[in-house]
Parts: structure tokens; C-alpha cells; sequence
């Protein structure tokens, strides 16, 4: 089976505290599940695309959520304890929600024709939700894991997580979180 996964915004700007976007602790808590899950691409082989957050420091977003990730910063950096873990891996810059929005994404996994896409990473109510939404239009079979996605907002969490399964049809895995090994 044919799998890719999709790291979506794993980076400095949303994990660390102190940086304008910092997702909460419960972002922090799901490093050692989707540390365990680019182990398992690494050594499967199959590809994992790193979705990285690159806005212009004039971005128009800044007037919604304050400045965060500009390009070139050490906020759009993955962060360090999912480095190196894949070989097959791509770095991919968006400057939306989505990850497809002006990225070459989708020609990328009509190329690749995965049997599986897995969705792991934060925002769940907004990156991974927008992202995960295009991957439905797409029809491609799509799977989001509870202890690997997180947000600042638990209730708008859960609804995403709802609206992912209802209405979209995907996977929802509520598998259990990591032991960090």
C-alpha cells in the first residue's frame, strides 16, 4: 500500500512557547506521536510532506492572527525532534490554511496516487481541516489521528474532528498517544 503523510505546521512557531502562535500545551503533547509516526515513514520509505506555515511580512492574514512564521524565520522551521526521521520527505511552504493553496500539492499526489494520505499536526479547526477538506475533494482515502493533531481551542477541536468524520468522511483513529520511544 502506497502511503503518504501529511505534517502539517509542526514548527517552531506553533510549539514553542513564547512565539505569537504558540498552540498550548496540548500541541506540545502530541510531539511523541508524530515523532513515532515520521520513524514509521522513515523507515517504510514512504513519502512525508512537512506543510510548513511561510507568510510575507506583509501578509494579509497578519490582520486576523498577529505576525507569525515569516519566511526565512526560525518559526517556519520544523521542529527539532522531527528532523531527520524521514529521508523521503519534502519540505512544502503555504502560505493559506490549505495546504494545496498555491502549492504544487496536489499535482504532486495525482502523481504519486497514494492508496492512503494520514494527517498529522496543528491547527486541527484550521489547517488541518482545510487541508484535509481538499484531500476529500480529491477522493483520496484520508486518515486523521486524535493524539496526532491539536489546536488552542478544544471545542473548536472536537468540532473539527466531527466535521472531518461526519461530513467528510474521513478517518478518525482514536488511537492512543505515544509512548515517545
Amino acid at each position: 500500500m502506497k502511503k503518504v503523510l501529511l505534517v502539517t505546521d509542526m514548527l517552531d512557531g506553533f510549539l514553542r512557547p513564547g512565539r505569537a502562535l504558540y498552540c498550548g500545551p496540548q500541541s506540545e503533547a502530541i510531539i511523541p506521536f508524530v515523532r513515532d509516526k515520521v520513524a514509521e515513514y522513515g523507515r517504510s520509505g514512504d513519502l512525508v510532506v512537512f506543510i510548513a506555515d511561510n507568510h510575507d511580512p506583509d501578509d494579509l492574514e497578519f490582520q486576523r492572527f498577529p505576525p507569525h512564521c515569516v519566511a526565512g524565520s526560525k518559526e517556519t522551521e520544523v521542529i527539532e525532534e522531527l528532523q531527520g526521521l524521514a529521508k523521503n520527505s519534502i519540505y512544502l511552504p503555504k502560505q493559506r490554511y490549505s495546504a494545496f493553496h498555491g502549492t504544487d500539492l496536489e499535482k504532486r499526489l495525482k502523481k504519486l496516487k497514494p492508496d492512503l494520505v494520514e494527517v498529522v499536526g496543528v491547527c486541527t479547526n484550521i489547517c488541518v481541516l482545510y487541508t484535509v477538506e481538499e484531500l476529500c475533494n480529491l477522493d483520496l482515502r484520508t486518515r486523521v489521528y486524535r493524539a496526532g493533531v491539536a489546536s488552542f481551542d478544544q471545542e473548536a477541536h472536537e468540532w473539527a474532528l466531527k466535521q472531518m468524520q461526519s461530513v467528510l468522511g474521513v478517518e478518525v483513529v482514536e488511537a492512543a498517544a505515544s509512548t515517545g520511544r
